[in-house]
């Protein structure tokens, strides 16, 4: 088997090179020596890295598509996602600049991305009543050059200016998570947010408290997916409770109140009713023309006994 292994193509050797470094390569690929506990677990430590990668790339093309499709927004919170997307742009721009293998940090780009179109959406299909009828034209324009701006910051600012981000990504994950989690609970529903991302998450911040700890070894990075953790476990435990129902509008309206229940119920003064029988004052129509109007023996229009 060892002669096969040792004699693989060459794009395939420079391949598993680039992943996993020549020492390792050697060990595992050419060698087959499963043994190496260091390369055994780099490699698997690589290879959810590049799973995490390629996830993150469409891990928020769900939430987009349902947006989309729905033409609403309805259930995702605009402070969330932009809470969210900085702290995203702030682990992106950490990572990059401090030289950390892109096996460990590249899913913040991609949903870097998508989070600044989800949040845009957002804008575009505003859920509050209050925005709702409003120009969305230059509250999308401010939210571009908004977007513009902290990119060039991020990219800018002294690494020691950097640094400190970073650390504040961990109350910034914190904060971004609970507008979310505070809609859910206040609407009894989760809205358009899509299952599929936030189990994603879920499954994305475990594997990244494992790459983390062993190819960067950054007690801030782990600490953050520590605490996203948490949080993205408690979104994904308001989706199993409040999965299938629908959002109560914001019209007064309180929890659990049925179509059944919103009809009004006319009150029926006792003086109306006689011998077990109720008067029901039915609602004029307007009368067609020639038609003969109804009247009832008191000189009430549009009367009538029900038994």
């Amino acid at each position: 088997m060892t002669a096969i292994t040792r004699n693989l193509p060459w794009f395939v050797k420079d391949l598993g090179v680039s992943i996993v470094g020549q020492k390792c390569y050697t060990t595992l690929v050419e060698n087959l020596d499963v043994d190496d506990l260091e390369c055994l677990k780099y490699a698997l430590s690589k290879g959810l890295g590049l799973g995490i990668v390629v996830g993150g790339s469409i891990m928020k093309v769900p939430q987009l598509l349902l947006i989309v499709s729905a033409k609403s927004a309805k259930g995702l919170s605009l402070p969330a996602y932009v809470l969210e997307t900085l702290s995203y742009a702030i682990t992106l721009a950490y990572s990059y600049r401090n030289g950390f293998p892109f096996s460990t940090y590249g899913e913040n780009l991609f949903l870097t991305l998508q989070n600044i179109i989800i949040t845009l959406l957002i804008i575009y299909y505003p859920t509050s009543r209050l925005t709702r009828n409003a120009s969305v034209g230059p509250r999308l324009a401010l939210a571009t050059v908004a977007t513009a701006v902290t990119g060039a910051a991020l990219y800018y600012i002294p690494p020691s200016t950097l640094a400190a981000l970073q650390v504040a990504t961990i109350p910034l994950s914190l904060f971004s998570k609970i507008p979310q989690i505070r809609q859910n609970y206040r609407a009894q529903s989760t809205g358009q947010l899509s299952a599929f991302a936030v189990i994603s998450q879920i499954a994305g911040c475990l594997a990244r408290l494992f790459t983390t700890a062993a190819e960067v070894g950054d007690s801030i990075i782990t600490a953050g997916f520590a605490l996203a953790l948490l949080l993205n476990i408690v979104l994904g435990i308001q989706m199993y409770i409040y999965w299938g129902k629908d959002e109560h509008e914001e019209l007064g309206k309180p929890s659990g109140v049925s179509r059944e229940q919103e009809k009004v119920a006319v009150p029926v003064p006792a003086a109306w009713q006689q011998n077990g029988q109720v008067e029901v004052v039915v609602p004029p129509q307007s009368p067609r023309a020639g038609s003969p109007q109804i009247r009832h023996p008191s000189g009430r229009k549009w009367a009538r006994k029900v038994d």
